[in-house]
C-alpha cells in the first residue's frame, strides 16, 4: 500500500502471519522521499521485491531475528531510493548520448549527400561551358570566315543564351560550402545560398513526443510503436515536413486493405505483400475503427509538430473513415455464460487450467484480460486480513495498466479461493499466476489466450458483440444495480476507473477506501450456479 503523508508518500507493506513473530512486527513501513507518483510506483516496486525475498528468507531460518539484526536488514531498504536516483540519472544521461549520437549520424548523412550533388553539379557545369565557349568559337568563325543569314545568326544567339541561362540555374543549387565557380564564368557573381535544414525523421519524432514520455500509458506506447513501424515498412523513415495529405492518403488506402490478422501471428508478410494478397484472394480486411485508430495516434504527435512549427499542417487530421458496421459491445447473458461454461475446452494453445482460471478471475473482478495475463504470484497479497489482487506496474516486465486508475486493489472473490486447481494462495514457484501463456512479437502477453477465446466463443455461437471485455460490462452492470450501501466510488474503484468525484489528499494508490468495504464490493457478485465454469 502507498499512503500521502504530509508531502511525501509512504510504503507500507503487511508481514505475513507466519513470520511476523520472527520479524517481531506486523508491517513494514518506510517513507519513498518523494512526492512524484512515477518515482513511488517504481521505488515501491523495488521495495516490494526486496521485502518479499525478506519475508522468504524469514521462512527458512531456524532461530529469530535478533534487533540489531531486523534493524540492519530495514535499514537496506533505505538504499533502495539512491540507487532509485541514480538508475534515473543513468538513463536520462544515456538518452542525450543517444540523441547526440543520432544528431551527428544525421548530419553526416547531409554531408556526404552534399558532396555528391557538388560533384555532380561541378561536372555538368564544366561541361557546357566547354560546350559554350565551343558553340562561341564556332559562331565567331562563322560570321567571319562565310556569308550567314541573319536568321541562322538568331539561332545561333539563341543557344548561346539557353546554354548560359542552364549554368547560371545549375550555379545558384550549388550547396553551401563547395567551390565557387572560377573567375570569369556566368556564375561568378552568384552568392551560394544558405541550405535549409532538413526535417527530422518520423521515428525520432515519435520517440521524442510518444515513447519517451512518462506520462504515456505503456499501451499507448506500444499501440503508437505498432502504427510507426506500420507506416515505415510501407513508406520508410520519412522527414515529417515530406509528409503530406497525400502520403497519408496512401496510408489509408492501405490500412483499409489490411487482412484483419496482419501482425497477430509471430510471423506476417510485409504490409505491401499482405494489402495484395488480401485484395487477390478477398480476405476480411481490418475496420473502419482500427483505421481510425492508427491516424488518431498520428494525429496526436502531429500536434505537437506543428505546435512546434516543425510540421507545417496535420495530414492526419479530418478524414472521414465511414465506420458504417459499428458494434456496442455488451454483457454476457446467463444463457451465454452457460453455455461457455459447459461446452468443453479441447483447445491446445493453453492448459484446461489457464482457460477455467482466466474467465473466472474476469467474472468475479471484471478485470481487463490484460490485467489478467500480467498477474503474477506476488500481486497476491494479504491486506487487513483479506487476500486481494494488487494490480501494479511491473517495470522489470515493460507492463503497467491501462490508465493511473488501474493500479489498484481487488480483494479476491470466496468462490476464486475456494477453487482447488486455481490455488491462489499456494505459493507454486512459478513468476506469473499463468505461466503457461506466451508473449506476442508486438509484447503483449496472452496472445495465446485472446485468440484461443476468439476461436471457441465464434465456435460455440457467441455473438459478435459478447467478448472477454464483455465481463467488465456484467460485473459493471450486476454491482450498479445492488443494494444501495455500496458507493459508485468504490464500484469505479474495483473495476480501474476513474471517478468523477475524486477527493483531494485520499489515496489508497488511487483513493484511501478501506479494504474492507472493497470486499464487500467483490462479495455483492453473484451468478447461477449452471453459470459457473468448472474448473
Amino acid at each position: 500500500m502507498l499512503r500521502l503523508i504530509g508531502s511525501h508518500y509512504h510504503f507500507r507493506r503487511a508481514v505475513p502471519v507466519a513470520v511476523q513473530a520472527r520479524l517481531g512486527r506486523t508491517e513494514i513501513s518506510l517513507s519513498l522521499q518523494t512526492q512524484s507518483k512515477l518515482v513511488t510506483r517504481e521505488r515501491a516496486a523495488a521495495l516490494y521485491a526486496r521485502t518479499g525475498a525478506l519475508f522468504e528468507k524469514a521462512k527458512t531460518m531456524e532461530t529469530d531475528l535478533s534487533r540489531e539484526d531486523l534493524i540492519a536488514l530495514l535499514t537496506e531498504q533505505g538504499k533502495i531510493i539512491a540507487e532509485q536516483e541514480e538508475l534515473l540519472t543513468l538513463a536520462d544521461d544515456a538518452f542525450r548520448a543517444e540523441k547526440r549520437a543520432l544528431q551527428a549520424d544525421h548530419a553526416m548523412t547531409l554531408m556526404d549527400q552534399a558532396q555528391k550533388e557538388g560533384a555532380s553539379i561541378s561536372f555538368a557545369t564544366d561541361s557546357l561551358k566547354a560546350l559554350e565557349a565551343r558553340l562561341q568559337s564556332m559562331m565567331q568563325k562563322v560570321f567571319t570566315d562565310s556569308a550567314v543569314s541573319k536568321k541562322e545568326k538568331d539561332m545561333l544567339r539563341e543557344q548561346i543564351k539557353s546554354l548560359s541561362t542552364l549554368i547560371v540555374d545549375l550555379g545558384k543549387h550549388r550547396p553551401a560550402g563547395l567551390t565557387e565557380a572560377p573567375a570569369g564564368s556566368p556564375v561568378e557573381d552568384e552568392q551560394p545560398k544558405t541550405r535549409k535544414p532538413t526535417s527530422p525523421p518520423l521515428s525520432t519524432m515519435a520517440e521524442k513526443f510518444v515513447f519517451t514520455d512518462k506520462d504515456k500509458s505503456e499501451d499507448t506506447k506500444k499501440a503508437t510503436r505498432k502504427t510507426v513501424a506500420l507506416f515505415i515498412e510501407a513508406f520508410g523513415d520519412m522527414p515529417v515536413k515530406q509528409i503530406t495529405g497525400t502520403v497519408a492518403g496512401e496510408f489509408f488506402d492501405l490500412l483499409s486493405d489490411l487482412t484483419a490478422t496482419h501482425g497477430k501471428g509471430r510471423t506476417g508478410l510485409p504490409i505491401r505483400e499482405a494489402v495484395a494478397q488480401a485484395r487477390e484472394r478477398g480476405q476480411e480486411t481490418v475496420s473502419g475503427k482500427t483505421v481510425k485508430n492508427h491516424f488518431s495516434r498520428l494525429s496526436a504527435l502531429w500536434m505537437h509538430l506543428v505546435q512546434r512549427e516543425m510540421a507545417d499542417r496535420n495530414p492526419w487530421a479530418g478524414w472521414d473513415f465511414n465506420i458504417t458496421k459499428k458494434i456496442v459491445r455488451r454483457g454476457w447473458t446467463d444463457d451465454e455464460l452457460t453455455r461457455l461454461a459447459h461446452t468443453p475446452w479441447n483447445g491446445t494453445s493453453v492448459s484446461r487450467a489457464t482457460w477455467a482460471g482466466i474467465i473466472s478471475v474476469g467474472m468475479f473482478t471484471g478485470m481487463r484480460l490484460g490485467e489478467i495475463c500480467n498477474l503474477r504470484r506476488q500481486d497476491i497479497e494479504v491486506i487487513e486480513g483479506i487476500p486481494c489482487f494488487h494490480v501494479r506496474p511491473h517495470p522489470e516486465d515493460h507492463w503497467s495498466p491501462k490508465t493511473s486508475a488501474g493500479t489498484r486493489i481487488i480483494p479476491i472473490h470466496s468462490h476464486l479461493l475456494t477453487m482447488d486447481g486455481l490455488d491462489l494462495l499456494r505459493d507454486t514457484g512459478e513468476h506469473y499466476l499463468f505461466p503457461d501463456l506466451t508473449v506476442s512479437s508486438t509484447g503483449e502477453r496472452g496472445d495465446n489466450f485472446a485468440r484461443a477465446f476468439s476461436k471457441h466463443k465464434k465456435r460455440i455461437g457467441i455473438p459478435e458483440d459478447v467478448t472477454f471485455h464483455s465481463f467488465r460490462h456484467t460485473v459493471s452492470t450486476k454491482l450498479r444495480n445492488q443494494e444501495a450501501h455500496i458507493r459508485e466510488l468504490w464500484i469505479d474503484t474495483v473495476l480501474g476507473h476513474e471517478a468523477s468525484h475524486k477527493s483531494q489528499g485520499t489515496m489508497n494508490y488511487t483513493s484511501g477506501i478501506d479494504v474492507a468495504n472493497l470486499k464487500q464490493v467483490i462479495e455483492a457478485l453473484h451468478y447461477p450456479a449452471e453459470c459457473i465454469i468448472p474448473f
